[in-house]
């Protein structure tokens, strides 16, 4: 009884050593193995079994796997004003920045207007010259009205007095025209909001020379966003209406969650979203009912991956190694996609000392423990 319980102590002792998974621990415990001696060594020798590898299991359950994906997602208004000028010139003044309030009417910058305020002040000239020739005709029209009433000129000397009076009348409204013509494109040189909302990015400068294809900035009305997602065209058959798509920070933490296309309308947030902000998306493409299993317990042997799963034979409990296929990782775990069925026990501890074969005895983590070589039922297939 007293060499059965020495066995049992040294047994007890060697295998908290090889939870530490030194090979200091393993020297300790073969010295200790060693130093116990007695009837324990006898009996080992006797049985021709090498002692069990202390050993921790789980045993594989199905569950729900996400089929998801992350991409880079671009936010964008739903309500954006694209601001280009009207008119080519020199830029002479900025007065908003990236990030402003702004009012509709508000000015955003300045063209250099002093070319066309030239071209405002010569067609006014003009028009106040002909305002002069408009006078001089009238007062030449109502002379010529009077002799001819007189009977002093003729009738044709007269229509040229008329023809000649609505031709300076007709001249000055033309002038007029150009004039208010020239004054509206002179506004176009102060470049303003549309609408309220929000400044976006201002890539010119001042003394910057633009043309009407020039991009100016945008202004975005705060509220509603779109999250602009860039798919690989491999997975464009999967996209329908009614995806799931979740936003994600920079810690991981979800952000926001939308029904989408690849374009997802974003509503009412907590989170300070900006316009042109750039965040991971995560597309779920769907969900099914698998196998994971822990990163840790997952060896990876010539681009091959393999795990140590308990089964329980005839001696005893050993350490069988599986080829596996996995996919992408879900937190710490690799989902299964052939090699570990439900209720499989996955060794997660002393791999690297395990080979095929290898008696174990194992301590689960999520259920009962088992017992070393102490026989059993065969294995399933």
């Amino acid at each position: 009884m007293k060499n059965h319980d020495s066995s049992l102590l040294c047994r007890s002792t060697c295998a908290a050593l090889h939870r530490l998974q030194t090979l200091t621990g393993l020297a300790l415990c073969s010295v200790l193995l060693a130093a116990c001696g007695g009837k324990s060594q006898a009996d080992n020798s006797s049985s021709g079994a090498p002692p069990a590898m202390p050993v921790q299991a789980i045993v594989a359950e199905p569950r729900t796997i996400t089929d998801t994906t992350e991409y880079l997602a671009l936010l964008k208004s739903r309500r954006s004003a694209t601001i280009n000028p009207q008119v080519e010139g020199q830029i002479t003044k900025i007065v908003v920045k990236s990030g402003d309030h702004v009012k509709a009417g508000d000015a955003l910058l300045q063209i250099d207007p002093l070319k066309q305020e030239a071209a405002v002040n010569s067609q006014e000239a003009a028009r106040t010259a002909q305002e002069a020739t408009v006078r001089y005709a009238q007062v030449s029209l109502e002379r010529a009205k009077k002799l001819f009433d007189a009977g002093v000129i003729s009738k044709q000397d007269y229509d040229n007095a008329q023809t000649s009076y609505d031709s300076a009348v007709a001249q000055l409204k033309s002038l007029e025209h150009q004039v208010q013509q020239q004054r509206v494109e002179l506004r176009y040189y102060s470049v303003s909001a549309p609408m309220d909302g929000i400044v976006g990015d201002v890539p010119v400068r001042v003394g910057d020379r633009v043309s009407v294809t020039t991009l100016l900035t945008t202004v975005d009305e705060p509220g509603a966003l779109e999250a602009y997602i860039y798919v690989p065209a491999a997975r464009s058959h999967d996209l329908h209406l009614g995806l799931p798509v979740k936003l994600m920070g920079d810690n991981g933490n979800v952000l926001e969650t939308q029904t989408v296309l690849a374009k997802a309308s974003i509503g009412a947030s907590k989170v300070n979203f900006r316009i042109a902000q750039q965040v991971r998306a995560q597309i779920s493409w769907g969900s099914r009912t698998g196998q994971v299993i822990p990163v840790l317990a997952v060896q990876r042997v010539n681009g091959e991956f393999f795990a140590f799963v308990a089964v329980k034979e005839v001696h005893g409990t050993v350490a069988r190694q599986r080829l596996l296929k996995v996919g992408e990782t879900i937190g710490n775990d690799y989902t299964v996609l052939q090699g570990i069925s439900a209720g499989d026990h996955i060794i997660v501890s002393a791999l690297q000392f395990l080979q095929d074969g290898t008696p174990v005895a194992e301590q689960l983590q999520n259920g009962k423990a088992t017992s070393g070589n102490g026989g059993g039922p065969p294995a399933s297939n």
